[in-house]
């Protein structure tokens, strides 16, 4: 017992961690698995008299803020826009945009998850939207399907930071407003095309290996305007939002909002939205954001625990014993993501670590907007690595590729993509120029 007393901290970190990974383990879903890990440490250090009333306070405090309504009306919009049926003009826009480049269908992929994703915000809703319609003309056109599902299921998740981002939202909240949403919106742009265009080049690669045909048509002006006119209503949600918001004119909050009636608009335009398909996207909306709202109070449980212990203290001074410079704890940091992007969702890995590793690395001068985009670009490799690769199972069921046949094409693919995320570590720049230059 003298030992625990002495070694509180330490004890502190084994039993958190201990226990969330045995519950895990277990098959416990990942908010009980934060919560029961939470209060054990806390029972630590607080009598049981008041255990459970801080602990009520501290799950419902957790989603005690307004900026928290920016997440599901992101959801919302974009569900409905899933539903709008734009997928087939995104991909008309981008065939327009890469069928010169050698692999044009692997490049117009690439580029439509890249737009697509911006609007959804969810890689698992661009994978399977762009990749069902791509999936059937790169058999047509006798393309490599494992390099095909490859390049679908890797340049899905670029929607993860391009904006509007859900994954930007939460760590924004999680960091409790410190990195703001339009600061991180703006800066998710460069990554989320860079993460984008790392799969461009290794496609281009692929291509010109297999002496891919490319078309040389010429661009015709009717084509381009007509092809242009039938994109534009979808992209310029994008410019009204984020353009509203950076201007603004309103907050990333009503900005959600707006987006809502934007889509719903323009899916009544479309007329693919009917009272049927309108409650089916309300039901998966609730449902979605009702996991994730749960998973952040539980979060916050845990993060508040971690804080009373001095968690993340002891984390840092370990960290810091290492080196005292800050990009080498960034490389060490980036590293240990990249090993729990394979076993651990977006969500969960972004609300476990954030409280851990964000004042660690704000204490040595990183930006938080910096390191929010390097977070949600490592961990959005996670969603496409086996075993909980959501996006490649998606990707793959779409095309009826085996994952096993998929890996080999994924892998030159993840080395240029850590290529870029080296880049976007060590040339702060990359990410931090827009927010500057709008003085966000």
């Amino acid at each position: 017992m003298d030992w625990v007393d002495n070694h509180l901290e330490l004890f502190s970190i084994l039993i958190l961690f201990g226990t969330l990974f045995a519950l895990l383990v277990l098959g416990t879903s990942i908010a009980v698995g934060l919560a029961f890990s939470g209060i054990l440490t806390l029972s630590l250090q607080v009598d049981i008299a008041q255990l459970f009333s801080t602990m009520g306070e501290k799950l419902f405090n957790g989603l005690d803020s307004f900026g928290f309504l920016a997440l599901p009306f992101f959801v919302l919009a974009g569900n409905i826009m899933n539903q709008a049926g734009i997928a087939r003009r995104l991909i008309d826009f981008a065939m327009l945009l890469g069928r010169r480049i050698p692999g044009s269908l692997w490049q117009t992929n690439a580029l439509a998850n890249m737009l697509f994703g911006s609007l959804s915000g969810s890689g698992i809703a661009a994978a399977t939207a762009i990749g069902g319609i791509v999936t059937p003309i790169a058999r047509e056109e006798k393309y490599d399907m494992p390099i095909t599902t490859a390049v679908n299921a890797a340049s899905a998740p670029c929607g993860m930071l391009i904006p509007p981002s859900g994954a930007l939202i939460v760590y924004s909240l999680i960091t409790g407003g410190s990195a703001s949403i339009v600061a991180l919106f703006l800066a998710g742009y460069v990554p989320g095309i860079i993460m984008g265009a790392a799969v461009m080049a290794v496609a281009y690669v692929y291509a010109r290996k297999r002496k891919y045909a490319t078309d040389k048509s010429p661009y015709l002006m009717s084509e381009v305007t007509r092809t242009f006119l039938r994109a534009a209503p979808s992209l310029m949600l994008v410019v009204v939002v984020i353009g509203g918001i950076v201007m603004g004119v309103f907050t990333a909050t009503e900005g959600s909002g707006i987006a809502v009636l934007y889509s719903f608009i323009l899916a009544l335009f479309y007329r693919s939205l009917t009272p049927k398909t309108l409650l089916k996207v309300l039901i998966e909306t609730a449902a979605a954001t009702g996991i994730i709202l749960f998973l952040i109070a539980c979060s916050n449980l845990m993060s508040w625990s971690m804080t009373f212990a001095s968690i993340p203290d002891t984390i840092g001074e370990m960290l810091t014993s290492l080196s005292d410079n800050k990009y080498v704890i960034l490389l060490l940091i980036n590293v240990a993501l990249l090993v729990v992007g394979v076993f651990m969702d977006m969500a969960p890995a972004q609300l476990i670590f954030t409280p851990i590793f964000y004042p660690v690395v704000t204490a040595m001068g990183v930006d938080p907007v910096h390191f929010g985009v390097l977070m949600v670009y490592n961990l959005s490799m996670g969603v496409v690595t086996p075993p909980v690769g959501t996006v490649l199972f998606v990707s793959c069921s779409v095309s009826g590729e085996k994952i096993t046949k998929v890996i080999g094409p994924l892998l030159p693919i993840f080395a240029v993509q850590i290529l870029g995320l080296l880049l976007i570590t060590f040339v702060p720049a990359l990410s931090l120029t827009l927010p500057r230059l709008f003085g966000v």
